[in-house]
Parts: C-alpha cells; structure tokens; sequence
C-alpha cells in the first residue's frame, strides 16, 4: 500500500524467517510441533493445557542479539522524517535523542491466512499502543505466542492445516491514536453484492469496532459514482483511548450530547470509499480493510482479501445470529448452560450446577442459587448491582442490564454468556471456545502499596489464596447470614443470640484461619430492607420506599444492639483463640458518635484491643472524617459503590442511570483525596474495597494519592498489583529526577 501512494503510518516487518531463527535458537521448535501432536482438540482442558505450554515456550524464549537491535534500531527511526536521515550520524542521534520513543501497533500476520477453504486471519494478536523497547519485544513474543491459542490450535486441527506449515510476521507500525476508526469491505459482506462499499465506523481506537464491542455507525456506498446510498448512525456510550498518564488503553464514556453524533463526515465516508477503491484495484481482489483517522487525516492500517466470497454470507449471518442478547458486561467469564427462568425466590430451586441463572435482578437470597450456576443474566442493574458483585466473586460469567432477557430467552435454551463484552450467545461449544481466550495469569511482583482481596464466599477461598494478596479488605457478613436461612433480627427476638454468633463465628473462622497471619477486615451486618425478606423472621422487616437509604449498616447495629452484639461477640471469640489478624468495620457511617457508641459494645465484651475502623460510603463520613479518626480508628476504607451513588445522587441498581454512575467523578475523587490526607494527619491506615478499586485508572490514581492499600475482586488482583507497581516506579522516578534537580 505504500508503494501506491495510500495514507498507511510509517512502519516495519519482522518477517516469518525471523520467527523460524528464534524457534531453532530456542530449541523449541520441535517441543511446539511434539506437543501438539496426536491428542483430541475436543477436549477442552487438554487443548488448553497444551497451547498454554506452546504460549509458554515462545515466551520464555529470548530473542537472539542480532535480531534484538535490529528490532530496536528500527523503531528508534520510526518517527524520524525521511528527508534527515541522510545527516551525519552524529547528528542522528542527536534527532533520536532529543525526541520520545513513538507508541506502535504491534500487529501478527500468520502465512496461510484468507485461503480460499479457510481463513485464519484474526485468531491472531495485535497490541495496541505499546511503547519502549522493552515493552516492545516482548509484544513481538506474544504475538508470536498468539499463534498457539487454544482457538487457533483447534481451528488449525479442524481444517487439517498442518501446524508445522504456519509461521507468523509481525508488523510494527506507528500508532494512530484515532478519533474514529473501522473498517471498510470492498463487497458488501452480507450480500456479496460488489456495487456497494460498506464502511463501518466507531469512536476511538478500532478495536471495539472489529470485535464487537460496539455497534458502529454503517455507511453504504454505490462503488459508480461514489454516492452514500445509505446511513444507520448508532448511538455509542463508551470508547477505547490511550491513557498517557498509564500508558494503558482505557474505555472513556463519551459525552452525552456526542453519543448520538455520525462518526465520520459525508466526505470522509466518500473519501474512504475512493481509497477502497484504489486498493482493490492495486490487489485484483476485494478487501477487507481497516482505517483510523488522526487530526482529521485518513489513514489505511491494514488491509486483507475477502477471499472466501463463497462463504462470506454465510459467515456474516452465522455471526450475527449468535448474538441473541446484549446487556452490560459484569464479570469476565464464559459460561455455556440451560436457561433457568428465576421469578423469584421460590424458583431457585429449579437452577441446577452448570445451569445459566436468568431472573430480573438479584439479591442476597438468591446467593446459594448464584453458587450453582455457570453464568447469571438479569434485566435490570448495573455493573456495581447485586448480582454484579457476587458473580465477580464467584467467578462466574454476568450480562446485566438486558432490559428482557426474561422475555427474550426460553426455559432450557442453550447459551453462552460473554461476561467479559456483555453479549449472549445462541448454542455452546464452538462459541465458548471462540472467546475463551480473554484471561491470562501475571507474574508476581511486590509493591509498597498493599493488593488485598474482597472475598467472603467458602468456595473462592482457594481462588483468592492463589492470587496471593497482601489480606482480605472486604469479608461481608452477609453470605453467611444466607447459610442460616434466617434473619439476624429474627435470632434476636426470639433470643437465640448465641445461635446467630456462632453461625458468625463459624462462617469466618475458616477465612481468617486460611489467611492468617495477613489481616481480615470483617464487615458487620450491611442488611437492606428489602433483602432477605424469605429469610424466615425477614416477612417482618419494615417496607421502605428508598431501602438503600434506609435502616442499614452501623445504624441498623445500634437500633437494634442485639444484632451487632452477637457479630462483635462472634469475633471476639474468634480473636480469643488466636485469630488476631480478624478487624472490625462498620459500614454506612454518619457521624463520629456511631463511633462512639459502637466502641461502648466493644468495651462491655472487654474487646477493645480489635482493631476498628469505618467504610467511607456517605458524604457525611468524608466530611467528619477528622472527628471520626480523634474518637480512635485504626483504619477506613472507601465503600465506592454506594460513596459514588451518595455522591453522585445516582441509583446504582438503575441500569437506566449507568451512563452517570463514574466512580472517577471528579467529585468522588476529590472525597477520596480529602479522607488519604487527612488520615495520614491521624496515622489512619487508607484502603478501598469497593468495585473502583478493581478499575485500573482508578489503582493509579489511588498510588498518586498515597492511599496505604486497596482491595480488589479476586479476579482482578494480579492485574492491580501490576498497575499498582508501574504507578509506584513512576512517583519514584518521578521523585528521584525532581531530587537530582
């Protein structure tokens, strides 16, 4: 293409010969083709061990000298005009040094992709945004590496495809940081109809657009006379952009009044058709293209044959077809079952192990179901909701936010719910292991800043252990209360105290003996209204008309003292025997005087050498926070989830209200900064277990703060300790050259 004169951004190829020398100088080569030989692709867990072991092999390897600074020579030229490079070398390097490394797009492309019996193209990785020669070769290897996933292995297999006649270049091109990006098919895709050119188009990076996370704007136009014969604009909530200060790629809601706006201006549409045209015309073939736009200028990244027209019909519908359902995407897991409609509580029973839970929206009764199942759809709700929440824990797959996926979907019909894009898939295997290939463990690293673990769940003990945190930030009572079956104040008032303690006592001492010596900060009782209600004794809870502001947390405990008392007793035992690692925290704190009277309960149980502290969740608690830390704390620990709904005035339960539900508010933020300073001020220990301290450019920001830890979902722990240490080697840095100033 950049023979011919097209946009396409500066870049260059490692070719397949130099994949091939770094196979035969690793001696792998034959351990990679011995590994995946004479084994049954069906089955899954044997196919995912050995690509893993093939991933596994390539990225240990080491990447030969010559090939390396080649590698890094070349991209240290990326972004030097042409017209200089015939300076003096002294003189070169002093342009090389006087200018950043450019961000690139690190893109694979196998041999033997777009045949015409088997397309193989896509099954491979692209990186985006990567910058530093470190960083870039080790995007090399994994790019490498993708080339043994699960998927690509089996898709090989079924098409009788020898592995060993596949090798893999990898393109190296600088990164358009894109307004708008898509693709563009020089044959309707659907049709076959080659009059039309069909153009695809989303806000930020392209990414979203060419695996399916958004709906894009569609443009139609008549290749003769390059009119647009047709425009289906789509409203977009969220894009995919560079974050500079992270270096990561992130999802940013975009603005209200721009949701609904077209994504390209009618002549760039024509000017893209015009483009499109000229590569057809250069490869005697349609195309599949892929574009971005930067300082309203076009460019072409990418371009490949369509050449299974045969099939492509075929294909489009077939992917289409399976996406039966979309909703908000709550927790990064697949899971293939039989639909279970769930009216209500006296339903769960019906919801098998392995079954698909689909209801309109959970609540804690519905936990010993949620344990049974392999994925959870719901109506309503947001990503911080109920059945969010608990799905994350538990590991399982969550689309919620459906709107009427209890109307749309059938008892007993088979589906695989993507929890990592929001989507539902009609039928199982073949899409389960299509997208299977989203989760990948990280190498453990030490940071200063504490990665705790929100857990309270038996059976993701063992899941949160491997993640090796630095303790449990989060353990809620209320998991347990389920196992009872009856409501804490129904103990109470029939004077079975010492029954509701020791049903506490014996749900935690497991956790905080697994976990000792690192601590376990214990929740107590956070209870709505309207939860638990078939629970026996939960009939008799007063009905109100805003439960999640109404008699919960702390001034639930001391209304109905008996309650907390039973908790505080439950884990003055526990500490009696040894459990010194377990604390207390008291949810929905108001006022320092909640404090006060809750360290009165402690007293009376000569408990008063348990650590206490508060979730901040209210303005209020911000606002009092130096009183709250003079009547003695030992720690708080930010609540986001109900902190940004009391902040933002916003119903985190109301899918309705999701595009203005941002823990990043500006005005959370600035409460999270005020309490870090000020419990510094009383040598407070700072930490946050709500769902924002699972959000990457949330964990960066915190460091910056100086907050002391933060508590994540089990399944994001890795990943924020390894943000966690960028953010901490940054401020260092950062400090380090401030100082030598």
């Amino acid at each position: 293409m950049y023979s011919i004169d097209l946009p396409v951004p500066p870049a260059f190829v490692i070719t397949t010969q130099a994949y091939k020398n770094f196979l035969i100088s690793n001696n792998i080569m034959e351990k990679i083709y011995d590994e995946l030989k004479d084994f049954d692709v069906e089955n899954n867990e044997e196919l995912q061990r050995r690509a893993e072991n093939c991933r596994n092999l390539i990225l240990s390897g080491e990447i030969g000298e010559d090939l390396k600074n080649e590698i890094i020579e070349a991209y240290d030229a990326m972004n030097i005009n042409e017209d200089i490079l015939n300076v003096s070398k002294s003189a070169l390097d002093l342009i090389k040094a006087g200018r950043s490394l450019p961000y690139v797009a690190v893109r694979s492309s196998a041999t033997a992709e777009d045949l015409p019996t088997a397309s193989f193209a896509g099954q491979q990785a692209t990186i985006l945004n990567v910058k530093g020669n470190r960083n870039l070769l080790n995007a090399v290897r994994e790019c490498w590496a993708s080339l043994f996933t699960a998927r690509a292995v089996y898709y090989r297999v079924q098409n009788k495809f020898p592995h060993e006649k596949v090798f893999i270049a990898v393109i190296i091109q600088k990164q358009i940081q894109s307004t708008t990006a898509g693709v563009i098919f020089t044959v309707n895709p659907s049709t076959n109809d080659e009059s039309e050119i069909v153009i695809e188009a989303g806000f930020g990076l392209g990414e979203l657009v060419v695996t399916g996370q958004i709906t894009p704007d569609m443009y139609i136009v008549n290749r003769e006379g390059l009119t647009i014969k047709s425009k289906t604009v789509n409203e977009q909530d969220v894009k995919l952009i560079l974050d500079p200060n992270t270096n990561q790629n992130i999802r940013k809601p975009i603005e209200e009044e721009d949701k609904k706006k077209q994504k390209l201006q009618d002549y760039d549409i024509i000017k893209l058709a015009e483009l499109a045209n000229k590569i057809e015309e250069h490869y005697k073939f349609p195309q599949d293209i892929e574009f971005a736009t930067e300082n309203s200028k076009l460019y072409i990244v990418q371009t490949r044959a369509v050449t299974t027209l045969g099939k492509v019909e075929e294909i489009k519908e077939k992917e289409e077809g399976k996406i039966i359902l979309k909703g908000l995407a709550a927790s990064p897991h697949i899971g293939t079952g039989k639909v279970k409609l769930v009216e209500d509580v006296n339903n769960l029973d019906k919801v098998e192990k392995g079954d698909v839970l689909v209801t309109k929206m959970t609540n804690p009764d519905y936990v010993v179901a949620m344990r049974r199942a392999i994925a959870i759809i719901t109506d309503e709700g947001g990503i911080s909701s109920h059945a969010a929440i608990v799905s994350r824990e538990l590991g399982v797959a969550c689309v919620v936010g459906t709107h009427n996926a209890t109307q749309l979907l059938k008892e007993n019909q088979l589906v695989t719910v993507d929890g990592s894009k929001g989507f539902v898939y009609e039928g199982a295997e073949e899409i389960k292991e299509e997208l299977k290939e989203h989760y990948e463990p990280q190498t453990e690293i030490e940071t200063i800043t504490k990665v705790k673990v929100n857990c309270d769940l038996p059976e993701a003990v063992e899941n949160a252990l491997k993640q090796n945190p630095d303790g449990v930030g989060l353990l809620r009572l209320e998991f347990i209360i389920a196992e009872g079956k009856t409501h804490p104040a129904k103990y109470i008032k029939d004077g079975r105290d010492e029954e509701y303690k020791d049903l506490i006592k014996e749900g935690i001492r497991n956790l905080a003996k697994r976990f000792f010596p690192r601590p376990v900060w214990v929740r107590t009782s956070d209870i709505r209204t309207d939860e638990y209600r078939d629970l026996e004794g939960g009939e008799e809870e007063p009905k109100e008309s805003n439960p999640m502001l109404g008699l919960h947390g702390i001034r639930r405990g001391l209304k109905d003292k008996g309650i907390l008392r039973a908790e505080m007793k439950a884990i003055k035992e526990l500490y009696n025997e040894g459990l010194t690692n377990i604390s207390v925290m008291l949810p929905f704190v108001i006022s320092p005087e909640e404090v006060k009277e809750t360290k009165k309960i402690l007293q009376e149980l000569n408990a008063e050498n348990i650590p206490l502290g508060v979730m901040i969740e209210t303005p209020a608690s911000v606002w009092v926070i130096e009183d709250i830390c003079k009547e003695g704390i030992s720690f708080v620990s930010f609540g986001t989830n109900d902190l940004t709904q009391t902040v933002l005035a916003v119903d985190r339960n109301n899918e309705n209200l999701q595009y203005l539900y941002n823990e990043l508010n500006p005005a959370v933020l600035r409460c999270i900064n005020y309490v870090i300073k000020v419990c510094k001020k009383y040598n407070v220990e700072t930490s946050i277990c709500g769902q924002a301290g699972s959000n990457p450019e949330m964990a960066e920001i915190l460091v910056k703060f100086g907050i002391d830890s933060i508590s994540a979902n089990i399944d994001a722990v890795r990943n924020i300790r390894n943000i966690v240490n960028k953010a901490e080697k940054r401020l260092m840095l950062e400090a380090a050259r401030m100082h030598s100033e």
